[in-house]
């Protein structure tokens, strides 16, 4: 633009009204902030040293983003839950600090952030989270998850049983309707444990003696309602008492249990009152009832294993993690790191249903 032609346009601006100011206005503020907004670029002695570049990240400017995207969904789960110390909803801005904006509660005076009272609360390298969210979600080995984050396997490890203590919780509260129940068995792993093992130790998982109830597998209840809604529990001994302390929160004398009449599972629901009809066979349902059937619970049972079977053994006392890992993934139509990240800060998917 030469000379002429910005004083023409310099006169123009003379010429509009305040309402056309104040929407030209208003259209460039829209557009600064959809575009992230315009920083001043600081000086060459100023100007501090590049962010190395986390993983496969951008670097600087792949961090920044990461950090807002981490805001908008720490944002989120404070507006829906309140202050994480007292639960109020008068809340205000208290700032930033490592990566995370903060709030002050006006009732109680504390100050928070999404991660407070989480098993996310002060883990490092906020910048690279959605990269392990994202190995969670394609179920790549820790190896692999270590090597996409740019961190040693102790520190992938590390987040990921970090990423999974909410998850392994996030159950629905209450079965719907029938509920089809049933057990399986998993191989007891003592995986990296390094002394004190009752057996010699095995190589990429081993097999199981025998199948079924035995001394060396570990029974894992799963219970689902016609609804797709799964509640499991990994179950010291397969008796009433422990089937009890797994489902009797989530089952009523209002639904009717579905299972291929095992004793433990009869008892139980024979304690709880609950209705209770036996197939002849699995996987076929009774003659005239076409609902009357397992075929939903099977059909998870062997997904689970073969997806298991990735890790080459997993550790017994990390199980309930795994167990939540895969509900966290069959619950979500299309899970992606930010609904994972949701996850892991305590708004799972059965965990938003309930508030």
């Amino acid at each position: 633009m030469d000379t002429a032609e910005f004083s023409d346009w310099l006169s123009a601006i003379g010429r509009l009204s305040g309402e056309q100011i104040s929407l030209a206005l208003a259209e460039l503020a829209d557009f600064a902030r959809r575009s992230g907004g315009v920083r001043k670029q600081p000086s060459a002695e100023a100007r501090p040293e590049a962010e190395p570049p986390s993983g496969k990240g951008e670097g600087r400017k792949g961090s920044r983003i990461e950090r807002d995207v981490l805001a908008t969904i720490g944002e989120g789960k404070v507006e829906r839950l309140g202050c994480a110390h007292c639960g109020a909803d008068e809340i205000v801005g208290w700032g930033r600090s490592h990566g995370l904006p903060r709030y002050r509660c006006k009732a109680c005076g504390r100050t928070f952030n999404a991660a407070t009272g989480t098993a996310m609360a002060r883990l490092r390298k906020k910048d690279r989270w959605l990269d392990p969210a994202q190995a969670m979600i394609d179920g790549v080995s820790l190896a692999k998850a270590a090597e996409r984050c740019g961190v040693h396997p102790t520190t992938a490890y590390r987040w990921r049983h970090r990423f999974l203590s909410a998850p392994a919780l996030d159950k629905p509260q209450m079965l719907q309707g029938i509920v089809e129940a049933d057990e399986t068995f998993m191989l007891e792993s003592f995986k990296g444990r390094r002394s004190g093992l009752v057996r010699k130790a095995r190589k990429r998982g081993g097999k199981a003696r025998h199948p079924g109830a035995f001394s060396a597998n570990i029974p894992v209840l799963v219970a689902r309602d016609r609804s797709g809604a799964t509640t499991d529990a990994v179950l010291t001994e397969d008796t009433a008492v422990f089937l009890s302390q797994a489902l009797s929160s989530a089952m009523s004398p209002a639904n009717l249990l579905v299972c291929d009449g095992g004793r433990p599972l009869c008892a139980f629901a024979r304690r709880a009152q609950i209705p209770v009809r036996v197939v002849p066979a699995p996987g076929k349902p009774l003659p005239g009832e076409p609902d009357i059937h397992i075929n939903n619970v099977n059909a998870y049972h062997s997904p689970l294993k073969e997806w298991v079977r990735r890790f080459h053994g997993v550790a017994t006392r990390n199980l309930p993690n795994y167990l939540g890992w895969r509900r966290a993934l069959k619950a979500s139509a299309e899970p992606n790191p930010q609904r994972w990240m949701l996850g892991a800060l305590g708004q799972g998917h059965y965990q938003q249903l309930t508030r």
